[in-house]
């Protein structure tokens, strides 16, 4: 048997042994995992998501719902939080429109004297 068949077959074998011990025999488990625990970078794309869904179905009840997983005092903060890093992180007009869409819509629920958009 050449060198490189060896080579590949032992490859083949650490590569199914590895799946199969990581998804089997001592899988991941995860307990207690929320939305809150995400890095920012996520977070913000978990607020364009909902802004994405809003921007779609124009239900203001069902972003608050969903961003209230994010952890944040309040939706508000999360939109206002998400669209600061996607101005700093260099996001799409699109995308951008879309997060200042949902801040408008959320705008009402802010407490007073704070600014909804950034």
């Amino acid at each position: 048997m050449s060198r490189w068949l060896r080579f590949l077959i032992v490859i083949i074998i650490g590569i199914g042994l590895g799946l199969l011990y990581g998804w089997v025999v001592d899988p991941v488990d995860y307990v207690d995992t929320t939305p809150a625990s995400l890095n920012v970078d996520y977070r913000a794309d978990y607020v364009l998501m909902v802004a994405e869904i809003y921007g779609v179905n124009r239900d203001a009840e069902a972003a608050v719902i969903r961003l209230t997983y994010l952890g944040d005092p309040s939706p508000v903060d999360s939109v206002q939080n998400a669209l600061a890093f996607a101005v700093d992180a260099g996001y799409g007009a699109n995308d951008l429109r879309l997060l200042r869409d949902l801040a408008d819509a959320l705008a009402p629920l802010s407490p007073p004297g704070q600014d909804s958009v950034p």
